[in-house]
């Protein structure tokens, strides 16, 4: 595992910024929405950061790690109950779930299936949430299934008010996320 997080490090470290890749999945009619940003990770002592492009519809995932040169890191792809996680030597790894893959391929846990509620400030299904607001209405805090999220900016989209910075804790564990740009449908 920290072999796979240090492989994770080396490869985000390798350059400066550039545009995200484009997604090559099928474009569907039931896509929920598509985002693309930023993340950083800090997993024990180890850190490491690069971009993100994510499609997510009700019964599959596309989710694009690059470095920030553009270099491809990690392509999770979900269908229903099976998650493939493609690496950047192009070794296919399967799992029921992308907590269980993500750990033990790239060494940290990503939420994948409570991530897509968590990112339009919203709980996701299933165990209850701890939920504070802030005086206008918008989530500040959300603790659910052991994470705490916690939102520190929101920009107006399509359809009202989306984050745009988050912070994600899980014991061990720290994820930040910067979405710079949202597609909703």
């Amino acid at each position: 595992m920290l072999r796979a997080c240090a492989l994770l490090v080396t490869a985000l470290a390798l350059g400066a910024c550039a545009g995200l890749p484009e997604l090559v999945a099928e474009r569907q009619p039931l896509v929920e929405f598509e985002l693309a940003g930023r993340i950083a990770v800090r997993y024990g002592e180890e850190a490491a950061s690069g971009n993100l492009a994510w499609r997510h519809a009700s019964d599959s995932d596309e989710l694009l790690i690059t470095t920030p040169v553009g270099g491809e890191v990690a392509r999770i792809v979900r269908k229903l109950q099976a998650v493939t996680l493609t690496g950047a030597d192009g070794a296919e790894h399967r799992a029921a779930d992308a907590e269980s893959l993500t750990e033990r391929v790239l060494g940290f846990r990503l939420p994948l299936e409570g991530l897509a509620d968590w990112v339009r400030a919203r709980p996701a299904n299933g165990p209850a949430a701890v939920a504070r607001y802030d005086p206008a209405g918008k989530l500040e805090q959300l603790v659910q299934n052991g994470w705490r999220i916690e939102y520190l900016d929101y920009e107006s989209a399509q359809s009202g008010a989306m984050p745009t910075r988050m912070r994600l804790y899980y014991p061990g564990l720290e994820l930040r996320l910067a979405i710079h740009e949202w597609k909703l449908r």
